[in-house]
């Protein structure tokens, strides 16, 4: 008999290594016998091999557990203490084990669920992905952050399926994209007090995951909280991690991306020389970066949005000028399609014209977010920005017609919420 083609299609499609799948097997060996099977990679390798062609009892039961199928239907003969009367379809679905001197009862596979592969972690991804071009488009709200529920609950339901160590580690990552999303949602809908709980929770499935990049996803996260707390010492210590974190040292790319966080950081704490350094190491650190593949919620990262942040970093440091050239070229290069994006970059800019003695400029500039964003009802983390160029222009040039006209679009734009 030639190699096992099916049953290395099915280990496949469970994420399963010769390694894996020989501690599952004996895993269930010992749910069915009580004791711990001796099944060895050796012997998994035999059964690739096609050099078993009919295994023993125990081993075809412990195959049926795994994959959740009769051992026929995985390239095998099953030995006659295992052959299903064909008239029986239910009792061709149990599990039996017949040894000297012992029967097991069987356990009916109907009451079992489907073992969870590569292939339903792509499906669960791919409603992740649709999640993150909504949030690129309109940015957080609360169908977002209950979306995101609900794609983490899913696939935490699919966690207590039959799943190798591979599939069980991209489930765990998902999970947390799932619960950082909905914890950015919060973040942009100021609700920071929730927004707290998921990225703990995300924290954790993180941990689980081994994964490096959505480990610093949930430290650059956590640094972006603390910064809407104005809590400066926690969302510098964050920022610290993202930039020490593993995918951080291993790729530029995301190299730049926590060195940009700790250019923030010390930013909001007052330091202008660390916040000036980190920014030129994030930008040196970015044209070290290769095309290579990523995560999709890293889309919206790269040289455009490092322009963005720039901008923020000398709004900070009182470099009004520096900072507008910084939002004209962010804006230059940000996709159409990434309106939330857009939009804050323009509040930058509106801010930074207007603090270097421009009202009238800087209030049309403000008033093209609204166009922007095209009706859609602004993120809070949106509002607050729009709220602080509103203080700023009514201190600046309170009784201009320009002015008046603006706190009556801004009332209106307000009204939606």
């Amino acid at each position: 008999m030639g190699a096992n083609g099916v049953l290395r299609q099915r280990m496949k499609q469970l994420g399963l290594t010769q390694e894996e799948l020989a501690e599952r097997l004996n895993e269930a060996l010992q749910e069915i016998t009580g004791r711990p099977g001796e099944i060895s990679s050796r012997t998994v390798r035999n059964l690739l091999s096609g050099s078993s062609c009919r295994p023993i009892s125990r081993t075809c039961a412990a195959l049926e557990r795994v994959f959740g199928c009769p051992v026929t239907e995985l390239g095998f003969s099953a030995p006659s203490s295992m052959q299903h009367p064909p008239e029986d379809p239910v009792r061709r679905r149990n599990f039996v084990l017949s040894t000297t001197a012992t029967a097991v009862a069987a356990v009916p596979l109907g009451t079992q669920r489907r073992s969870v592969g590569m292939t339903d972690v792509t499906r669960a991804a791919e409603s992740m992905n649709r999640l993150v071009e909504a949030d690129d488009r309109q940015g957080g709200h609360q169908a977002l952050a209950a979306a995101a529920l609900k794609g983490r609950d899913h696939v935490m339901e699919l966690q207590q399926r039959n799943a190798g160590e591979r599939v069980r580690r991209a489930l765990y990552a998902l999970a947390a994209e799932y619960s950082t999303m909905a914890a950015w949602a919060c973040i942009d809908l100021r609700d920071l007090d929730t927004a707290q709980r998921r990225l703990h929770e995300s924290a954790t499935f993180a941990g689980l995951s081994q994964d490096p990049p959505t480990g610093l996803r949930v430290w650059v996260n956590m640094a972006m909280l603390a910064y809407q707390r104005r809590n400066w010492p926690e969302q510098l210590a964050a920022a610290r991690a993202a930039k020490a974190s593993p995918a951080a040292r291993r790729d530029p790319f995301f190299g730049s991306m926590g060195r940009v966080r700790l250019a923030l950081a010390h930013s909001s704490s007052g330091d202008r020389q660390a916040a000036k350094r980190e920014l030129g190491a994030a930008q040196e650190t970015l044209l070290k970066a290769g095309e290579v593949e990523r995560p999709r919620w890293t889309s919206f990262y790269g040289p455009a949005e490092l322009n963005h942040l720039a901008a923020i970093i000398l709004n900070h440091n009182g470099q009004s000028a520096a900072a507008e050239a910084m939002a004209h070229r962010a804006l230059s290069r940000i996709p159409e399609e990434f309106r939330r994006n857009r939009a804050l970059a323009t509040c930058q800019l509106a801010l930074a014209q207007l603090r270097q003695g421009e009202p009238e400029q800087a209030t049309s500039t403000a008033t093209s977010v609204f166009t922007i964003m095209d009706g859609a009802v602004l993120p809070g983390r949106m509002r607050t920005l729009i709220g602080d160029f509103h203080r700023d222009l009514l201190r600046q040039a309170p009784s201009t017609t320009y002015a008046r006209d603006w706190a009556d679009r801004m009332r209106e734009e307000w009204s939606r919420a």
